[in-house]
């Protein structure tokens, strides 16, 4: 059996004599409406040791203020909060986080213990009923869930027996290992497996007075009690104030258009080591702009904390400001991703010619050797990106040197040298070659038209791509319009970013280095013919495709880290080998603006959706503000 304790975070609880009372609450304290700071922290808080990860521990209060460019953004204090039954930590390790432990037996079997004494932000109990409410009255509901569990929860189509032995131990046991269950909880955007259903029973058909539900239902304006029932359970979209919570802070009705707030949660169950209870800042102010405005009000000094909205080309002008006196600091983190910019050939095109020529990996290989990642790096980073293949980066335990250099290097002859062989040899009187038919070798690349760095970078690409006689072709689309293209086979290779993950850890599931998907854009009629069990796309016939295909199932049923470690590299060779998708540039730099009187943000750190959160990782709850600076 394995079990995980938050060990890297705990101090013995005898470490502090007394808990401090939060300033925020003073108030509501004296006036006997709210309990004491003792009475709403659990019996075993999660007990952070700032200083032994090199942080500061602070002081409580101040506002910091940051912006969206969308009212459906205030789901980032969620992803920011990451607040999560287990979440990552600064070194990618799994660990408990609003749990106390996990449990597990055979990589099936997973036993949650709870925290004694934990409570949602309305100061409700916090114990197995949560989970219990979800599984039975959501999960197994057919009228809010017609399709059943999630698929998450599924194995072979298979769910889980989930027991409630006693108000603080929640037990899910599969017939078979379910090697990414875990890891999946711990996600940017949490499937969150427990619900407030002290809350939420007052919406549901089971147990509410049905005359109290007609009426909600009219004046909600919805079509039935489950259509209520979900609307008011948004626990990621975090716009329902009256919905209990576990997060850091919680969000509160301001009734304006143009800003968000949100306040400390007072029975939050993370402490200090002097027993100061987090989070330090008591509230967050949300400001709700338009997208062209991010850069120049953090310019302003309007922004705490920023960096949603801004891209590298803002680098300059941020640095600018902040050296005149503007009051932040500015940090580049790297971009999380596989690959900053990465080209997707269709190896699912309609074209019979093109599909033949897409499929040769010595076709795919020739491209990339004739792309000079440096010259892009350098002009469109200042050479502060790292050049090379799409693949696991540097901080993961699975990267590879030789996966992120093969056919990477820049070597115009080699790849001529690869086309010939391919018999790719008739040139037209410009030098320019001819497809097997006779056509010229125009490789049309559509983009989604949104990125001035994927219009410069293709400019250069096109340059090189001539020295071996392709003629590129950039072709911007709308973005929606450019999935339906590549989708349907009319594309023949496309523009996008790498895989969302760049820091896949062995308890990461490789399903989207298979042709699982159709979003992956070099085999979307494969994905669709996983996606709809056979109804539709075309079945993988590529033999070393299919063996992803074969390994990522394999990876489904392993019951070993070593297994596992194992089918993550063998995949990333055949992509490194393959060149599926051809990487330009990764860790590419994001700017961070930061207020120079927020502490506890790290100078270096990875700007990640997954796994990270973007700033989640990174505990926004343990920043404070020095100097009574916070807004």
């Amino acid at each position: 059996m394995i079990r995980w304790f938050a060990a890297f975070l705990l101090l013995p609880v005898q470490a502090t004599a007394e808990y401090v009372e939060t300033p925020f609450w003073e108030t509501e304290v004296r006036a006997g409406t709210m309990p004491a700071i003792s009475d709403r922290l659990p019996e075993e808080p999660l007990f952070v040791n700032l200083s032994s990860r090199g942080r500061t521990p602070g002081q409580h209060g101040g506002s910091l203020r940051t912006m969206v460019t969308r009212s459906k953004d205030t789901r980032q204090m969620v992803v920011y909060g990451y607040a999560r039954l287990l979440g990552y930590s600064e070194n990618y390790t799994l660990v408990p986080d609003i749990l106390k432990q996990v449990d597990i037996s055979g990589g099936s079997v997973f036993t949650f213990h709870l925290r004694k004494g934990m409570k949602w932000s309305d100061g409700t109990p916090f114990t197995s009923e949560a989970f219990r409410y979800w599984w039975e009255d959501i999960a197994n509901n057919e009228e809010l869930s017609p399709s059943g569990p999630p698929s998450f929860m599924r194995l072979d189509g298979e769910t889980p027996c989930v027991m409630f032995p006693d108000d603080y131990t929640v037990v899910f046991r599969w017939s078979r290992p379910n090697p990414g269950f875990l890891t999946t909880l711990a996600q940017a955007r949490p499937p969150f497996i427990y619900r407030p259903g002290h809350y939420l029973r007052q919406f549901h058909g089971k147990y509410a007075d049905p005359e109290k539900i007609k009426e909600n239902i009219a004046r909600e304006k919805v079509r039935s009690w489950a259509a209520l029932h979900n609307k008011r359970d948004n626990m990621y979209k975090f716009d329902n104030p009256a919905l209990p919570t576990l997060q850091p802070w919680f969000p509160v009705d301001t009734g304006g258009e143009t800003r968000r707030i949100f306040v400390r949660n007072p029975y939050y169950h993370r402490v200090d080591e002097i027993g100061r209870q987090l989070p330090y800042i008591d509230t967050v102010e949300m400001q709700i702009v338009g997208a062209g405005l991010v850069a120049a009000k953090a310019n302003a000094g309007e922004a705490d904390l920023q960096a949603r909205g801004l891209d590298f080309k803002d680098t300059p002008v941020l640095k600018k400001g902040a050296a005149e006196g503007g009051g932040y600091n500015v940090y580049l983190w790297p971009n999380g991703t596989a690959s900053q910019i990465a080209i997707y050939p269709n190896l699912n095109a309609l074209d019979p010619v093109w599909r033949e020529v897409l499929r040769d990996a010595r076709f795919r290989r020739a491209l990339s050797l004739a792309i000079d990642r440096r010259m892009i790096n350098r002009a469109l980073y200042f050479g502060l990106a790292a050049e090379g293949n799409m693949t696991a980066l540097k901080v993961s335990p699975f990267y590879s040197e030789y996966n992120l250099k093969s056919y990477a290097h820049y070597d115009v002859a080699e790849a001529n040298a690869l086309l010939d062989q391919i018999g790719l040899t008739e040139r037209r009187g410009d030098g320019l070659r001819k497809l097997p038919d006779g056509r010229p070798l125009q490789l049309v690349v559509e983009t989604a038209g949104e990125r001035q760095e994927v219009e410069n970078a293709l400019q250069i690409i096109a340059d090189t791509w001539r020295e071996i006689g392709v003629h590129l072709v950039m072709r911007p689309l709308d973005r929606d319009i450019l999935r339906q293209r590549v989708y349907s086979g009319t594309t023949e290779a496309a523009v996008w970013f790498g895989w969302d993950n760049g820091i896949p850890t062995p308890g990461t599931s490789p399903a989207y280095l298979a042709p699982r998907m159709q979003e992956f854009f070099s085999w979307p009629k494969w994905g669709q013919y996983y996606q709809t069990g056979g109804d539709a796309g075309e079945e993988v016939d590529l033999p070393r495709a299919a063996r992803l295909m074969q390994l990522a199932d394999e990876w489904d049923r392993a019951a070993t880290e070593e297994t596992r470690t194992a089918i993550w590299k063998e995949m990333l060779r055949i992509h490194a080998e393959e060149m599926y998708a051809i990487g330009i540039l990764s860790e590419a730099p994001q700017p961070i603006v930061v207020s120079k009187h927020l502490r506890n943000v790290p100078e270096v750190g990875l700007w990640a959706w997954e796994p990270g959160a973007h700033f989640g990782l990174h505990r926004p709850d343990e920043f404070w503000f020095a100097d009574n600076k916070g807004h």
